[in-house]
């Protein structure tokens, strides 16, 4: 699987890494405190005061773009990780697979199935119970035949 060398991804990769370490953090305060303390030095002028809004609001601005491009990243890796265990399970539902290009609309219904099927699982009064999103309903009307007929009701 491996393409052309993508330098965008590698500097994103290392660029994320390396500012969400502690090192970074610490850089960034003591910029901050340095800044503070020159503050007298500089008679707290408005250039002093330019300087760290400037700076601040430029490494910002950058910073959402390499957020971004990681959290993307991430996103696919997770949503391909769920897709292959759905795939993988004979019990689930394979309409799940890809699930995040539906419309907020279907999401919202499949959320109502889910509230419906975690009602139909509460009167079942058995927590390890599961049923794919295509067998639930006809699961359920099965086992309460099958429970009323034992129970003699």
């Amino acid at each position: 699987m491996k393409g052309k060398i993508n330098y965008f991804e590698q500097f994103s990769n290392w660029a994320t890494t390396a500012t969400g370490s502690s090192a970074a953090f610490i850089i960034a305060v003591l910029t901050i405190l340095i800044w503070a303390i020159s503050g007298p030095v500089f008679h707290y002028s408005e250039t002093w005061q330019l300087i760290i809004n400037t700076g601040t609001t430029i490494i910002t601005f950058l910073m959402v773009f390499l957020i971004q491009k990681s959290q993307n990243k991430d996103s696919k890796a997770i949503h391909l990780k769920l897709n292959e265990l759905l795939a993988s399970h004979e019990g689930t539902s394979n309409r799940m697979v890809n699930i995040e290009n539906l419309t907020e609309a279907e999401l919202d219904q499949l959320h109502k199935f889910y509230i419906r099927l975690s009602e139909l699982a509460k009167q079942e009064n058995d927590l390890t119970n599961t049923h794919s999103i295509d067998a639930a309903q006809k699961n359920n009307q099965t086992k309460s035949k099958r429970h009323h007929l034992r129970s003699g009701s």
